[in-house]
């Protein structure tokens, strides 16, 4: 994959201490977990930031910069330096196509260090004021994440929230000359999730429908289901292009996983068909008369542990197949 990286210290106005490191990415590896934060140059005007929560893209032009998702609360004054060593243009859009923490827990911070796209003509302070977010960035989501963030406990700031939100499949805008559509997926790794397809750029941003660390999670308590994961990845397969017929000059479409590698369309294509398989040997199982304990007992995800499994932390490989049987036992809804 012809994906370019950058390794980069920023220093504070005192120049001794460093508030943000950037390590060279060895192979499009994922953003580590050891605090560092990573920037993949995608394309010539897109970027991932990996390693401050959730997966950020980043479309910069002459408009602005429009990021896809807004990382953890804690992570983003290491986002604002990394963004800084890329342009001076301010925030404009933030994008959220997930309504976890690791995805919007740095909307108020970024939103504020950004500008509004509305302008004030007259100079007036007051209206400043009355624009969303005191006149920063606006932040975009789809009705559920606003809901999710919404109901969420610890409540969130009110400048957390989305302030534009949209209630249809498809959500289109043109920023930097591009045009870009944020197309909602329901009922798949959660009830909030969207892709954001940047169709000059050929990049699309996932989220956690796509997981390239573990096996997806699927979040039946605020709407998830099997059977709409396997749904989304199919359409996210649907939105990539493969590099053919020239396979040797390019690598297509490019996709931005919710956490891990960047991918292209054959990874997908694999971490589709790896879940459909644990998705049917789970369901033959069932259909066997087996309970949920004799299914984890069978491991029905055994091919794929080494690759994306767990036994210790938040979503273990027995979770996973857990979640498939309730999924699968309430009719896959």
């Amino acid at each position: 994959m012809r994906v370019s990286t950058r390794r980069v210290t920023v220093w504070t106005l005192a120049g001794v201490l460093a508030i943000a490191s950037f390590r060279v990415l060895p192979a499009l590896a994922a953003g580590a977990d050891d605090g560092a934060l990573d920037i993949v140059k995608v394309r010539k005007n897109f970027y991932m930031l990996a390693g401050g929560g959730g997966n950020i893209g980043v479309q910069i032009g002459s408009d602005g910069i429009v990021l896809v998702n807004a990382g953890d609360a804690s992570a983003s004054d290491r986002v604002l330096a990394a963004l800084k060593t890329l342009t001076d243009l301010p925030i404009r859009y933030i994008i959220n196509v997930d309504g976890g923490a690791e995805f919007v827990g740095g909307n108020e911070k970024l939103s504020r260090a950004g500008y509004t796209i509305f302008t004030n003509a007259l100079g007036n302070a007051a209206a400043v004021q009355a624009m969303t977010n005191g006149g920063g960035a606006s932040i975009l989501s789809h009705d559920s994440v606003l809901r999710r963030m919404s109901a969420a406990k610890p409540a969130y700031s009110s400048g957390s929230l989305p302030t534009e939100a949209f209630f249809t499949p498809r959500k289109a805008l043109r920023m930097n000359d591009e045009g870009i559509e944020v197309l909602y997926q329901p009922a798949a790794h959660s009830n909030a999730d969207s892709f954001v397809l940047f169709r000059a750029s050929d990049v699309v941003v996932a989220g956690d429908v796509i997981d390239m660390t573990r096996f997806p999670v699927i979040d039946l308590a605020n709407g998830g289901s099997i059977q709409g994961e396997i749904a989304a990845l199919n359409r996210l397969i649907d939105l990539t292009i493969a590099p053919t017929p020239f396979i040797y000059k390019d690598v297509g479409t490019y996709v931005v996983p919710g956490h891990g590698r960047l991918c292209e369309q054959m990874e997908v294509v694999d971490y589709r068909d790896m879940v459909v398989i644990v998705r049917d040997g789970v369901a033959d199982l069932m259909k066997q008369g087996k309970t949920l304990d004799q299914i984890k007992a069978a491991r029905p995800a055994l091919p794929f542990e080494t690759r994306y499994g767990s036994q210790t932390g938040a979503w273990t490989t027995n979770a996973f197949v857990e979640a498939i049987y309730k999924s699968l036992g309430s009719g896959g809804k």
